[in-house]
């Protein structure tokens, strides 16, 4: 790791001064990714502004009947908040489902969305990389590619992104709220991360000026059926090979309303809105379940070693609408251990 220097900021627009002012400088808080990266030599930070003092750590109410989550909170008392389960019981599982306790303690709901991927290559610095050092190569497309995209790569970079809390964000429809010398803005959920693209350097649209102050929920929450498949190596503190959110509206046996979102299968949380307008209107059968797993699988791309997740992401998707069909209500987590792959 290499020598940096420090200061605590007390004020939000004083913050985003103070990285605009240095090219090299990064906001820290629960430091679970970033402290990782430069302990492996990945991010060279030479100043670091801790955010931790700035009012950003509440959950409360919006002006559009939703929540408001202080991008400050952890993601612990994310999870265990009141509201959150009660209102939003698929990003509590989500968020459940990642990481290790202790983790949870400490990461922050900003973080988790800033989070960079574990690639294996990413992170071995002896290794082209083209999100690490971009122009020099994707060493996972003709590498060890087992846990890596199978939907919206490219020739640059078949990275994943790694969160469970951004895969139920996704489905749920949130907005990121941000600031920076110019005001705030709001950015909706799917816009916030990218696709690679030949710039996979650049993980998601917020700008080197611009502090995410919170996310915003919407109203409807899927409280009566909704459901999170997480299906990874082992049961704990393990990153996804294929996860999935979904949300569902319901009369009867009938789909009035859906959402549904993977992660573990691109560079972002992958939504495919042609397949929730397929599921709407529709009875929830087995059958309807197949036809819209194909769509969301569409297009997918397997390689040397992660081509099993194409039947595996499809196999979920039924599995997850199943379960949320049924109502599963605040029942608690989905696990799925994927063995001898």
């Amino acid at each position: 790791m290499n020598s940096f220097s420090y200061n605590r900021a007390q004020e939000v627009f004083a913050a985003v001064e103070e990285v605009e002012n240095n090219p090299r400088a990064k906001f820290i808080a629960g430091g679970t990714n970033l402290l990782d990266l430069m302990k492996e030599n990945v991010m060279h930070p030479t100043h670091l502004v801790d955010i931790n003092q700035l009012p950003l750590a509440t959950i409360e109410d919006n002006e559009e009947g939703g929540l408001r989550l202080g991008a400050l909170v952890t993601n612990a008392d994310t999870a265990y908040h009141g509201e959150v389960q009660k209102r939003y019981p698929l990003l509590a599982k989500a968020i459940l489902a990642g990481a290790s306790p202790q983790l949870r303690n400490m990461a922050t709901n900003g973080g988790n969305l800033m989070q960079r991927t574990r690639c294996y290559y990413f992170y071995d610095t002896a290794t082209p990389c083209n999100k690490r050092e971009p122009g020099t190569g994707c060493s996972a497309l003709n590498g060890y590619n087992r846990i890596h995209a199978i939907l919206g790569a490219s020739e640059s970079c078949i990275a994943t992104h790694p969160s469970d809390m951004c895969v139920a964000l996704a489905a749920l429809d949130a907005v990121v709220r941000v600031k920076g010398k110019f005001g705030e803005r709001i950015i909706p959920f799917a816009d916030f991360h990218r696709l690679p693209g030949d710039k996979p350097h650049i993980d998601n649209n917020l700008q080197p000026d611009e502090l995410m102050t919170g996310i915003d929920l919407p109203a409807k929450g899927f409280v009566e059926h909704n459901a999170y498949l997480k299906l990874r190596d082992r049961n704990s503190y393990a990153f996804a090979l294929v996860s999935v959110a979904v949300g569902l509206e319901m009369e009867g046996d009938i789909i009035t309303d859906a959402r549904l979102a993977l992660g573990g299968v691109a560079h972002k949380p992958w939504r495919n809105q042609e397949a929730e307008n397929q599921l709407k209107g529709q009875p929830a059968t087995e059958a309807v379940f197949r036809q819209v797993a194909e769509t969301v699988i569409k297009g997918a791309v397997g390689y040397e070693h992660n081509a099993f997740k194409i039947l595996l992401a499809q196999r979920a998707i039924v599995r997850t609408l199943q379960e949320a069909a049924r109502g599963t209500g605040n029942h608690w987590l989905s696990n799925g251990i994927v063995k001898n792959i």
